[in-house]
Order: structure tokens, then C-alpha cells, then sequence
């Protein structure tokens, strides 16, 4: 009976230390760009540079962006979550043309070459975030094709909405709109956001949406390096908030938004924003990149792909198929791949900037592994509780054997 009661003490507390083991691990949200490349088979991937999103407006010089010497050897999680692969077999953006306003663009970096349009300063990438952003819109991977944009036939126009550094700059920005619409680009992606509303841009936004092409902007500017975004009210960034405009905001693998990200009412969609992989102006090196600007460029390759597969759709019409396509959630989730193949019926859904939340929005996990974590968690607290009662009774029959099977704190028995 003692061998027994031991060998079933013993399994009990294996279980004890073996049933926790069993919990998904489910990471916590990131607080800023990650340093290692999330593999596609979620091993640890190897580590790549960082690409800023601005270069330090205080120093004396403008020191570019160096290249990277590191190759990225996986597809990262962004474009297995908007479902490339399958994608590119429907469409790959032949024939769309999408302007995008950032810090420029190399005509001659890896995966873009022959396909860009740059002329004067656009074509100094000097921070290479444009660069970045343009091989995640139309690249073709180079010699990784897993990395591949989302529409990597298409042209990009490459214009400046920023000075040398990366400072967004309300004059640029107006006049790469208008530089846009002139040569009815199909796609235009402002990848800046300004703090205050602008009359010339107004107009240029709205001349843009008048001629057809299909606007999307940064719903926010990148949070600031220092202090807390929940300290800094919910405000309207622009030209995001221009009707008609498709506002995208960045997501963490998750679906959460990222830690600090700064509050804003205006939002049509969430797109990948960190752990992102692409390449830059010098090298052949990939770089890691995150925020509302990688968004953006996501769902500006997504509105290329749409655009290519229904050519006689107009812009309200794409707009609301990338919005109606959305995986549900607090604010809708790029699904690039149901956007191209989705056959849309019933009511039209509103288009995008018709209607937007009213508080500013935060998006929830809605990870698939969402309900499986907490049904995990709840067989780990029963499962846990079964153990713990099953170690108690092993210990006390111990004890009581040992006492004879006589009730505690009685004394010896008189023979």
C-alpha cells in the first residue's frame, strides 16, 4: 500500500509540473520594432538592421541610412497574414501605377529596377524608408522572391512629402499630390501624416479623388521617441481625415495596435506594422521596418492588386471592396487576398471616410488562438485543482498510515 501511495504521489506532482508546461504561450504586445526577423516556420529568425522612419533633425549632418549587410533567408509573418503567396496567383498589379509620397525612392534598388519613376529629389532616398515602402508595394524580392511586394508588377511613382531627413512637410506633400494626379497615377499613398488640416491640400486631395485615383494616407504620424502616447489626446491627422480617404493604421501580429501608438478617430483599416521585411537604396541587404507607414504601404499594394483585377471599378467602389473585405474586428483587418477574389453582393458597405468611430479606436487581439489560449487556461486551472486535490489525499494517506490509520493528534494506543 506505502509503494503504492508513493508512486501515485510521485505522478501527481509530475502532472503538476508538466500540465502548466501545456499553456500556449501567447507573447505579450511588442513595444517597439522587434530585433530578430519572425521566421515563416516560427523559429527565431535571424537578426537584420533596423530602418528608421526619419533621420535626427538635430544633427549637423544628414548621415544616410548605411547598408545593410544582412540577408533575410524567411518570409516574415506580414505576408503570410495577407495571404501573398496566393495572391500573386490572381494578380501580381500589371499595369497599375501607385505614386507613393514618402522620403524617395532608388530607381535602382533590388526588386524595383526598371519600374520607377523618380526625378530630381525623390530619387535621393537618403533615411530609405521610401525604398522600404516600395519594395513592400511593387517589389519583386530580388534574388528572395518570398519577399515579394503585394503587387509586384506594378510602377511606382516615387514623390517627396519630406525634407532630406524624413520631416514631413505640408508644401511637399500638397505638391506630390498634384504631381500624382497629373500623371493619373491609379494609386496614391501618402505615407506621412500632419498634425493640422491644410486648405491647398484639401483641394489637391479632392482634385485627386475627382480624377479617380484611389487615396491612402497614414492614419497617424509615427508615435514620438520620447513620453507616453496615452498623454497625447485623440486627434484627426491629415490628409487622412479628407473624405474619401482610406486611413490605415498599423497592427502587430496579433491584431493589437502597437504599445504607444498615438490615438485617432479617423481609421478604415489596420494593416502589418512591425516585423516587416524589405530592402533599402544601398546594398542588397534587408532591412526591419514597422509602423503607420508600412500600414499604409500594405494597403496601398492591395489597393494596386484590386485595382488591376477590376480595372472598371472606380476608387469609391475599390475603397469599399478593401474596407467590406476586412477580417472583422474593432477596426477592420487588410485581407488583401479576399479584396481580389471576393464576389461582393448585397448592400454596399459605406465607403471608406463616409463613417468612422467616434473614440478613438484601439484594435483587440483576434488571433485565431484567442479562444484556444483561454480554453487552455481554463483545462490548466481544473486540471490543476484535480492535481493538487489528488496530492493531498496521497499525502494524507500517508500520514495516516503512518499513524496507524489513528485520527491526528491522537496519543499511542495502550496495549
Amino acid at each position: 500500500m506505502r509503494r503504492t501511495t508513493r508512486l501515485l504521489y510521485g505522478a501527481c506532482l509530475a502532472a503538476a509540473l508538466v500540465v502548466p508546461a501545456a499553456v500556449p504561450a501567447q507573447a505579450g504586445p511588442l513595444s517597439g520594432m522587434p530585433g530578430v526577423l519572425p521566421a515563416a516556420d516560427g523559429a527565431k529568425g535571424q537578426e537584420l538592421p533596423g530602418m528608421p522612419a526619419a533621420l535626427d533633425p538635430r544633427a549637423e549632418e544628414a548621415a544616410c541610412t548605411p547598408a545593410s549587410k544582412e540577408r533575410a533567408k524567411k518570409q516574415d509573418w506580414s505576408r503570410q497574414r495577407l495571404d501573398l503567396d496566393r495572391l500573386h496567383r490572381h494578380t501580381t498589379g500589371a499595369g497599375v501605377t501607385v505614386a507613393l509620397i514618402s522620403t524617395g525612392v532608388d530607381p535602382a534598388a533590388e526588386g524595383l529596377n526598371g519600374r520607377v519613376t523618380a526625378e530630381g529629389d525623390a530619387a535621393d532616398d537618403c533615411v530609405g524608408q521610401g525604398t522600404f515602402l516600395a519594395g513592400l508595394i511593387a517589389g519583386t524580392g530580388g534574388s528572395t522572391p518570398l519577399l515579394a511586394g503585394v503587387a509586384p508588377d506594378a510602377r511606382i511613382l516615387a514623390l517627396r512629402g519630406t525634407d532630406r531627413r524624413g520631416q514631413p512637410d505640408p508644401a511637399l506633400v500638397t505638391a506630390a499630390v498634384r504631381a500624382a494626379t497629373t500623371a493619373k497615377a491609379d494609386v496614391i499613398a501618402v505615407a506621412v501624416a500632419l498634425p493640422r488640416k491644410d486648405t491647398a491640400l484639401t483641394r489637391a486631395v479632392a482634385e485627386a479623388r475627382k480624377a479617380g485615383a484611389v487615396v491612402v494616407a497614414a492614419a497617424t504620424p509615427e508615435p514620438p521617441s520620447r513620453g507616453s502616447a496615452d498623454e497625447i489626446p485623440s486627434r484627426t491627422y491629415w490628409p487622412a481625415g479628407e473624405p474619401g480617404v482610406l486611413a490605415v493604421a498599423d497592427m502587430l501580429p496579433a491584431g493589437a495596435r502597437p504599445d504607444g501608438a498615438l490615438p485617432t478617430p479617423d481609421v478604415d483599416l489596420a494593416a502589418p506594422g512591425a516585423g516587416v521585411v524589405s530592402g533599402g537604396p544601398r546594398g542588397k541587404g534587408h532591412y526591419l521596418g514597422g509602423g503607420v507607414a508600412v500600414a499604409t504601404a500594405y494597403a496601398a499594394g492591395a489597393a494596386a492588386a484590386v485595382r488591376a483585377t477590376h480595372p472598371d471599378d472606380g476608387a469609391v467602389a475599390i475603397t469599399r471592396r478593401l474596407t467590406a473585405t476586412a477580417y472583422p474586428a474593432d477596426l477592420p483587418q487588410l485581407d488583401a487576398y479576399a479584396a481580389v477574389t471576393t464576389v461582393l453582393g448585397g448592400p454596399a458597405a459605406p465607403a471608406a471616410g463616409a463613417e468612422r468611430a467616434a473614440e478613438p479606436v484601439a484594435v483587440r487581439d483576434t488571433s485565431a488562438t484567442e479562444r484556444a489560449t483561454g480554453r487552455a487556461t481554463l483545462f490548466v486551472l481544473l486540471g490543476s485543482a484535480g492535481v493538487l486535490s489528488l496530492l493531498w489525499a496521497g499525502f494524507a494517506l500517508t500520514r495516516a498510515r503512518a499513524r496507524g490509520w489513528r485520527p491526528a493528534g491522537a496519543g499511542p494506543t495502550e496495549g
